[in-house]
């Protein structure tokens, strides 16, 4: 019988390669389908050459790329260990995957208006389903790629407590450090016979950081509050890989609204998704990552939505732009502007 060690790698491979395949065979499909409407109804030539260069594309890219990197990640373990901060799985579906597929998607509408010369042919609002299976495609890899670490049985409690407390120690450490280095420093002359003024006991109390903490967070250990505070970190990569990717799942769907795909927007609109989607790329731990966000996401995604804002009205939500200007005007000013001198006072809020 085989054991959940093997069924496990089974399933996460045929998972990973279905969302490595069939986002492209269904969008090509589209794609020769709405051409075929250019042509003769009789003739289903095109058709069928579109749909067999689709199926000879994935499996050309599986026997050359998928299969040989795959192998060669699962035999040389040494390999897969000198690889860092970036996931070729990941980097494979978004190179093989996402951009055919997604320029594919532009080429639908682009042979849909060639029908008759105009865009008044196109439908009301583009299906759904291309974009939304290219996105789920990823996510679901993602998942996979952050779920391999991790047993499917037995309980795995969540790390986000332990690492707050433990941040949480080492801030009242490091404050702790300080006090004593200010209080060694303000001893040390008289020690070696300085003839400095030792200073009041006001100035001493002043010097003393006070370590404000915020609210307490409730106990649940008992009852049925300890039941429902239950928390796996399994569970919540399923939270947050949906969370992290739903600004640019609502700039996706922002191309199929017909204001924006009839017109030359669809293109910047799909150009900039594309770029937020190489962030999945690079490993959740990736010290770069959050500059990342900031340069591949959010400030693109300014412009973009400003322009569709100025020139076709509020079809994007404005909440998305004030969610990426704040992430970004955050991002410089707590890393960047408070190391300037003007701004690097330490202090302690008291409430």
């Amino acid at each position: 019988m085989a054991s959940g060690r093997l069924i496990k790698f089974v399933v996460f491979e045929l998972l990973e390669f279905a969302a490595f395949s069939v986002p492209t065979l269904v969008i090509t499909e589209q794609f020769a389908t709405a051409y075929q409407g250019t042509r003769a109804r009789s003739e289903n030539t095109h058709y069928w050459l579109v749909v067999s260069c689709s199926i000879a594309y994935v499996a050309l890219v599986t026997l050359l790329i998928w299969v040989p990197v795959k192998v060669l990640l699962h035999k040389k373990r040494y390999l897969y260990k000198k690889i860092k901060g970036w996931r070729p799985v990941l980097m494979m579906c978004v190179v093989f995957t996402t951009l055919p597929s997604l320029t594919f998607s532009i080429a639908v509408t682009e042979v849909q208006k060639s029908i008759n010369g105009s865009s008044d042919v196109l439908p009301d609002m583009l299906p759904d389903l291309p974009v939304s299976l290219v996105l789920s495609s990823l996510i679901m890899v993602d998942i996979i790629e952050k779920l391999r670490i991790y047993p499917l049985r037995g309980y795995q409690k969540s790390s986000q407590n332990g690492h707050i407390h433990s941040t949480s120690l080492q801030q009242v450490k490091t404050v702790t450090e300080h006090v004593r280095q200010s209080q060694d420093n303000a001893a040390s002359p008289q020690a070696t016979g300085s003839s400095q003024v030792s200073q009041p006991s006001g100035a001493r109390t002043q010097s003393q950081v006070s370590v404000f903490m915020g609210p307490q967070e409730p106990s649940c250990d008992s009852g049925i509050l300890r039941t429902m505070s239950l928390r796996d970190v399994r569970a919540e990569i399923f939270l947050w890989s949906f969370l992290l990717w739903s600004d640019t799942i609502e700039m996706v769907r922002v191309a199929g609204h017909p204001k924006v795909y009839k017109s030359t927007w669809l293109y910047p609109v799909y150009i900039f998704s594309f770029i937020s989607l190489l962030r999945i790329t690079f490993t959740p731990q990736n010290p770069l990552l959050n500059s990342l966000d900031i340069l591949l996401q959010d400030l693109p995604f300014i412009f973009v939505r400003l322009g569709l804002i100025i020139a076709l009205g509020t079809i994007t939500p404005v909440l998305g732009l004030c969610k990426n200007v704040l992430v970004t005007l955050s991002y410089i000013y707590f890393n960047y502007l408070t190391r300037l001198r003007s701004f690097s006072a330490f202090e302690m809020s008291p409430f």
